[in-house]
């Protein structure tokens, strides 16, 4: 069995090479296409509109004997978090690159993550039948980015429109294209001979390179065996440190019997113990409109069987299995078990969720990348709010790299992932899988407001209509604290010009106030308040009337005591290739930034920064254009700081226009 990720850039025929390796194999009768919408790796609307991959994708197939699970998995940045979900069910990957004089940036991320996480790799450069393929070219960019440092396995007979064959340089052997896509054995052509064996002992030497006692006998006799070779780039790949390149074409459905029977040959078998406990970790969940939620399985060990009740360790609790079955796309196949190292799903779990683990066993922890773009979620008719709520619930299950938060200050709904591309197929998924559609807009920043001087005002509710009147009037000093202390009361009213049971209601008018803000809308902090004085009416006087006398004489001794806007600033890690530093030093100082530090380490520059929340709300985006997707930061809170005065007051005149338009 192998279990193998394809990954990489966007665009370099992941999904394709999945379809034909279907059809080598015999397990399609035709390959599907992306364009067309028909591709078994493509299913979902959202990959038909976009002619993209959003989700990762299953399927099986056999080859020589052997069983090959494939997980296809998105090349756009913004759908990180599946490939974080197929390399955690996977032994190796296939890294798919197109014919290019340039490593992609996609791939370059995937090699880091599979360098990080040691996993054994393929690399196959795809496409050489397009215009411009250029093998050697990317072969070379490939060797002088990459670390291990790939080495060439196959040579293309031909390039371009003329690309017809592929040499094998492990069994120097040549595969021609045939119209039925199957290609026939050959001979090398004359004219490669030379250059096949230049390149055959470059390869020998990686292989020697991985084994002892080979690198001993090839310094000894200068040559290997075809087995020997095969031995050592099969111990150097699963070791890391040999990386073999191939070539095909996917459309032309050549090179991808090779590239097969090398997968076969040189990737590992994934551990595990068939006669050992059951056990078998959540990878990745995702909802069927007819099968209900979807739970996709890496079984670690043991056999699990349908209806088998297995103890859910991450979560301590007992879940029961349903139906299992294998996937190849959308379709499901029913299976009467899963055995140890094999992948499969199974529906309707009732409370398990990615990452856990089914069975008393340790499982792999899947780290998903932290959100960096947010936006505010809003029903686009009025009582959706709850179905949103609902619908936002599930689709957080199916995606662990999103998350939806209540902000507790603006009270605004906010959904964060990975970018823009990430956050637009959220809301295409609400709105088809739950029926409801959601508008957005930039989050509100949490601003607060506070005072920079003593100030003291009366605050007077007075009203007499007949019968019945209202009277509360008091008076209240307010002073500044300390960033950070909050709100403090006290009360030195002399003697009883406040009954004691009148004065808790002025300190409640007074915060909800506060709480409203007074100059832009937002909460007030840090105030000392003060009460000093007051009259009341033995008759009149009320809870409610001292409570909006607290209230007014707050906002008048506000607006006498130099009030504050205060903005929240984040602490921002940033790395970015070294040839970016000067740029981005340069956009984080148009942000307001300020820059604590730098360190750089091996081509990259780490930057420390604190930068005003406001400034940071497209900041992934804009890093990822200034970076060319190479960029990552990070942030947390910091402090809040006074907002420059002009900016200062321009957010109070949008709060008084908002105002007076309510009214």
């Amino acid at each position: 069995m192998r279990n193998v990720a394809l990954v990489g850039h966007s665009h370099e025929g992941k999904t394709s090479l999945a379809e034909a390796m279907l059809v080598a194999a015999g397990a399609l009768a035709r390959a599907g296409s992306t364009e067309a919408g028909t591709a078994v790796m493509d299913f979902e609307p959202e990959e038909h509109r976009r002619k993209v991959s959003v989700n990762l994708a299953l399927a099986d197939l056999e080859f020589n004997g052997i069983r090959l699970n494939l997980i296809d998995t998105p090349g756009v940045a913004d759908f990180e978090g599946q490939v974080v979900s197929a390399l955690a069910a996977a032994e190796s990957a296939l890294v798919v690159v197109s014919p290019s004089d340039r490593v992609a940036v996609g791939t370059e991320i995937a090699w880091q993550r599979l360098n990080s996480q040691r996993l054994p790799r393929l690399v196959v450069i795809n496409k050489m039948d397009r215009e411009n393929a250029d093998f050697y070219g990317a072969l070379d960019a490939l060797r002088g980015t990459l670390t291990p440092r790939p080495v060439a396995l196959n040579l293309p007979i031909g390039s371009q429109s003329d690309f017809r064959g592929v040499i094998d340089l492990l069994h120097m052997k040549a595969t021609l294209s045939t119209p039925d896509g199957m290609g026939a054995e050959a001979p090398i052509p004359d004219d490669l001979k030379k250059l096949a064996g230049e390149r055959r002992e470059q390869l020998v030497e990686a292989a020697a390179e991985g084994d002892d006692a080979l690198l001993g006998k090839y310094l000894e006799l200068g040559t290997l065996s075809d087995d020997e070779v095969e031995r050592g780039l099969r111990e150097g790949v699963r070791a890391g440190s040999v990386c073999p390149v191939l070539c095909c074409s996917a459309a032309a459905r050549l090179g991808v019997r090779t590239l097969l029977r090398t997968m076969v040959e040189l990737l590992p078998a994934p551990s595990g113990d068939p006669a050992g406990t059951p056990a078998a970790l959540i990878f990745n969940t995702t909802a069927d409109s007819f099968v209900g939620r979807i739970s996709y399985l890496k079984v670690l060990s043991g056999r699990i069987r349908a209806d088998q009740r297995l103890f859910n360790s991450t979560r301590s609790f007992e879940e029961r299995l349903g139906q299992l079955f294998t996937l190849r796309g959308k379709e499901h196949q029913p299976v009467e078990e899963l055995v140890a190292g094999d992948i499969g799903g199974v529906g309707k779990l009732a409370h398990s969720l990615t990452g856990d683990v089914l069975g008393r066993a340790q499982g792999p922890s899947i780290e998903f990348p932290e959100p960096s773009f947010s936006l505010a979620i809003l029903p686009r008719s009025r009582g959706d709010d709850d179905r949103i709520s609902a619908g936002l619930t599930h689709l957080l299950e199916e995606d662990p790299s999103l998350r939806v938060v209540r902000d507790e200050v603006t009270h605004e709904v906010v959904a964060s992932g990975l970018g823009d591309v990430h956050l637009d197929v959220l809301l295409e998924k609400l709105k088809r899988k739950y029926g409801v559609e959601a508008t957005t807009r930039p989050p509100q920043v949490a601003h607060l407001e506070t005072i920079s001087r003593t100030a003291r005002a009366e605050g007077r509710h007075v009203k007499q209509s007949g019968g019945h009147g209202q009277y509360g009037v008091c008076t209240i000093e307010i002073a500044p604290t300390a960033r950070g202390e909050g709100f403090v009361w006290e009360d030195k009213v002399f003697g009883g010009a406040i009954p004691q049971n009148f004065r808790p209601s002025v300190q409640k008018g007074v915060i909800e106030a506060m709480a409203s803000g007074v100059v832009a809308g937002h909460p007030m902090v840090d105030v000392r308040v003060t009460l000093l004085d007051g009259k009341y009416h033995p008759v009149d006087s009320s809870d409610m009337a001292f409570q909006l006398a607290g209230s007014i004489a707050l906002r008048k001794a506000v607006l006498e005591a130099e009030p504050l806007v205060l903005e929240p600033v984040l602490e921002v890690q940033i790395r970015v290739p070294e040839r970016c530093l000067g740029d981005v030093m340069s956009d984080l100082s148009t942000r307001r930034g300020r820059i604590s530090g730098t360190q750089g380490s091996a081509g990259w520059q780490h930057v420390q920064a604190q930068v005003p929340a406001a400034e940071m709300q497209r900041y992934a985006l804009d890093l990822r254009s200034m970076t060319q997707g190479r960029g990552v930061f990070s942030t947390a809170f910091s402090h809040h700081e006074p907002m420059p005065p002009a900016r200062a007051q321009a957010l109070i005149q949008a709060h008084l226009s908002e105002r007076q338009g309510r009214d």
